[in-house]
């Protein structure tokens, strides 16, 4: 009867060392010393102007007075914290902050990827950088411009949109002053300037698509739809979770300019943001204290929503950011 012998057991591989030693870390280093030196004016930038200024969150638990200072201002522990979720108008404003936010996420942030998608079709050389520098052109206007180009648009007194809704037989509408128009002009002004400059992470993603995919799928008898479905759009989801991930920290974060540009006394029921009401109480009003409060109040529950959807996406699969 032949003898079954089990197949010898090999030693398993010591994991190697990153540095064995200090020299090899201090050759490591030199070597890449260049790389080191661009990145100092980025560690600089976030060094003064992300780190530094937490030293200025103890205010918000201080009734602050600036002739005293953080040192001599008396400590008053929750108060304004307290004094924010009992304000009677913090719940309409949180809810004005989240419903934006909501159509930034449902309705804006799709639209870079389909554009990427869009533009990533076209074949011809010129006609593609034309349309990517046509879409890419309004991110570098200020929300002044943008917002004043719309108010020249849709004014009651000679406004273009105005004009066509008389000339077809409509009554007109003051889109300015109506509540009920202040959202979708919001999220169009969003769109029209900000989707061109969000394609370009996306259209570097879709360069790094090896093109041997894309000749296989032709060769299956694949079209231009089913090769977006079952090549492109799978290459770039880590981009998209990723990208999704960081804009849900910014979820009580919108913006001050472009909203305090759109509000007026009769649209502020439905246009008062977060970020606008901390303008509000802490520089026109000098609640230095309870404006402070309410940044970190902000910060925390972006903190908390980008480590709760980072984890999800690491439990159906995905990296996340971290």
């Amino acid at each position: 009867m032949q003898e079954v012998t089990a197949p010898p057991r090999t030693a398993p591989k010591p994991k190697p060392e990153k540095y064995k030693s200090s020299s090899e870390l201090k050759k490591r280093l030199w070597r890449n010393k260049l790389l080191y030196v661009m990145l100092i004016p980025g560690v600089l930038y976030f060094i003064v102007f992300k780190y530094l200024p937490m030293y200025g969150l103890i205010i918000s638990f201080q009734d602050y007075k600036p002739y005293q200072g953080i040192s001599g201002s008396e400590w008053v522990g929750m108060k304004h914290f307290s004094r924010l979720f009992t304000e009677p108008d913090f719940l309409n404003i949180l809810s004005n902050t989240l419903i934006l936010f909501g159509m930034n996420i449902l309705i804006y942030f799709p639209i870079p990827i389909i554009l990427a998608l869009m533009l990533n079709e076209l074949r011809g050389t010129f006609f593609k950088r034309f349309f990517q520098t046509l879409v890419y052109l309004p991110h570098f206007m200020s929300w002044v411009i943008v917002v004043s180009i719309s108010f020249v648009m849709v004014t009651m007194d000679g406004g273009i949109i105005n004009e066509l809704l008389a000339y077809f037989g409509f009554a007109k509408v003051n889109f300015l002053l109506s509540p009920g128009w202040f959202r979708p002009m919001y999220i169009l002004q969003v769109i029209w300037r900000e989707a061109g400059w969000g394609t370009i992470i996306y259209l570097a993603s879709i360069a790094a698509i090896d093109p041997g995919l894309y000749e296989a799928s032709r060769m299956d008898g694949a079209g231009r739809l089913r090769q977006v479905w079952h090549i492109t759009l799978p290459a770039i989801r880590g981009v998209i979770i990723t990208l999704f991930i960081l804009k849900i920290g910014s979820v009580l974060d919108l913006g001050f300019e472009h909203v305090y540009l759109l509000l007026n006394s009769m649209n502020r029921e439905v246009a008062e943001i977060i970020d606008t009401y901390v303008y509000t109480a802490g520089l026109r009003q000098g609640q230095f204290s309870y404006s402070t409060a309410i940044g970190f109040f902000k910060s925390i529950v972006g903190l908390i929503m980008v480590m709760t959807v980072n984890k999800i996406s690491k439990k159906i699969g995905e990296e996340g950011v971290y």
